[in-house]
């Protein structure tokens, strides 16, 4: 067997392991070592050479490029309100779609416009000074049109690369985009000189930070986040809580002082009722304490020795860059959680990966009772009563999600195969050019998108995504089941030109193990849920279109 078929099976043996033997892997958080790979790298100096053409030598992507082609789709106007009061109504694809366009094309012209930000801060200091004082008579102009949104934006894009519509995609480039009006860009470049009044904001750095700002950072509390919150406010005020009114809010992001109640009430775990949800509180708080009094002992049982083994091996492994899940009555509250799950759902048991589930909701609902930052927080400090709260919130928020996707977890995990095959079909209609190119190298879905399904994208996202992911998962029908397939296809089509320039099969699985979205926020979410809503309303209801 020649060399390359060698690490071909090596590669499919240790990343695509029979359903039901899982092998934990680690993500773009937690890159895997790889013996053989990283001999053959290191002995050469490099990867076996590229089979582009002489003379375009392959573009290496930089961080710079990741920030340059990012921005927050949303926040541009009022786009995902429209957005979300489409998506409660029965409408027709080109409808929908329009809508969805419009915010993909906010993110494309916002991008430009920030460009041309930073171009114009290169130029010399007096011209500056000269621009200053027309950006300050002109800025009560912009918060009107920040309130308006940009309606005026033409061109279609999911990323700043040509995309044509000939190889079967739905998205334009910038290149295909027709060209704005004298009177667009002189609004562009009167929005650019209001823009530089803006005080500069600092980039988050590239660690597992959990706050939920954007990659260039936020303001403590702008005044369209501020009428988002009094808006949520209002809704869970009611002595009856209007869900469907909530879940429309939820779709595009949940305030962090809201969250906790929120994703309580999207979960099931609360009644919308409020008078009924103190007595609902504390009757499942303590029906999960009475588990704990009757089960946890057994966990040394030969019955259930290995179960718990295998929990105790994981709990360490659970996002190892952030210290708040290092501390040892932490690790020691998922054990507790995990192992009660197990033996009260033996249909499945412990599956390596719902253990990365749990940190989400325990994560937000720490932030319940703290204000300061969580990577760092000292849960110790909390009160006992407290702490127990928030364990008994988290076990059944997260037997609530489990409930909805248990196939992926039962004996050969036939919820994720169904899913994996699914998403290999959708991704051969919308980007044909990235499927044939993922079968020339043979490269299998399974061997990546099976830790995509298996944990819901938490090891290739920073925490602070999969909770922002979360909020527009509790808000859709079937969020964590169905729709959790049109994100992971937006998302390997996100990557389409990093996967293209990728020449052989080793490259190609390093890239998609690893791929590179430390740096992600809010806004690289909102944009991936955009181009998600557009798939799912285009292929939803007609499967048969991603059939070949």
């Amino acid at each position: 067997m020649s060399g390359d078929g060698n690490k071909k099976q090596f590669w499919k043996r240790n990343t695509a392991k029979v359903p039901g033997n899982i092998q934990h892997v680690y993500g773009a958080q937690h890159p895997p070592f790889d013996p053989l790979l990283h001999a053959n790298l290191i002995k050469a100096g490099n990867k076996p050479p590229s089979t582009t053409t002489p003379g375009k030598p392959k573009k290496a992507t930089t961080f710079q490029e990741f920030e340059s082609i990012t921005s927050d789709a949303w926040d541009v106007g009022d786009d995902d309100d429209e957005l979300l009061a489409m998506a409660a109504q029965n409408l027709n694809i080109e409808v929908v779609m329009e809508t969805a366009n419009k915010v993909i094309e906010n993110h494309s012209k916002l991008q430009e416009r920030r460009q041309q930000q930073m171009d114009k801060m290169t130029e010399p200091e007096e011209k500056d000074g000269e621009e200053s004082h027309e950006v300050e008579e002109e800025e009560p102009e912009e918060e009107e049109e920040r309130e308006e949104g940009a309606e005026t934006t033409t061109d279609l894009s999911f990323s700043s690369e040509a995309l044509p519509l000939s190889d079967n995609r739905l998205v334009k480039s910038h290149s295909e985009a027709p060209v704005g009006s004298p009177k667009e860009v002189g609004a562009e470049q009167a929005a650019l000189h209001r823009q530089q009044s803006l005080p500069h904001r600092p980039v988050i750095p590239l660690v597992a930070r959990m706050a939920d700002q954007n990659t260039s950072g936020t303001p403590a509390m702008t005044e369209r986040e501020a009428s988002r919150l009094d808006k949520f406010r209002q809704v869970l005020a009611g002595p009856n809580t209007d869900l469907e009114e909530l879940r429309k809010l939820s779709w595009s992001g949940i305030p962090r002082q809201v969250r906790p109640i929120t994703w309580k009430l999207l979960s099931g775990y609360l009644p919308a009722n409020a008078e009924r949800r103190e007595s609902t509180l504390q009757r499942k708080r303590q029906e999960y304490f009475g588990f704990i009094e009757q089960y946890y002992d057994s966990r040394n049982d030969e019955h259930h020795q290995d179960t718990y083994r295998q929990i105790h091996i994981d709990i360490p492994r659970t996002n190892p860059l952030i210290p708040l899940f290092q501390q040892a009555s932490v690790q020691e509250i998922f054990e507790r959680i995990l192992f009660i799950w197990a033996i009260r759902h033996p249909a499945s048991g412990y599956v390596q990966g719902i253990n990365d589930l749990v940190t989400p909701f325990f994560v937000v609902y720490v932030f319940e009772y703290i204000e300061e930052e969580v990577e760092n927080f000292n849960v110790s400090s909390l009160q006992e009563e407290v702490l127990r709260n928030i364990e008994a919130d988290s076990f059944w928020c997260m037997s609530k999600l489990l409930d909805g996707i248990q196939d992926n977890y039962t004996f050969a995990q036939p919820g994720i195969q169904r899913k994996v095959k699914a998403l290999e079909e959708l991704v051969s209609r919308i980007d044909e050019m990235v499927h044939r190119h993922m079968q020339q190298y043979e490269v299998e879905y399974l061997q990546f998108a099976f830790r995509w399904m298996n944990n819901l994208l938490m090891r290739e996202l920073p925490l602070r995504c999969t909770i922002r992911l979360w909020d527009t998962y509790q808000a859709e029908p079937e969020g964590f089941s169905h729709f959790h397939l049109y994100v992971c296809a937006a998302f390997l089509v996100r990557w389409r030109k990093e996967i293209l320039e990728e020449k052989d099969f080793q490259g190609l699985m390093i890239l998609l193990q690893n791929l590179p979205t430390m740096h992600w926020g809010n806004e690289e979410v909102s944009v991936l849920l955009a181009e998600a809503y557009r798939l799912k309303f285009a292929f939803a209801d007609a499967p048969n279109h991603y059939k070949r």
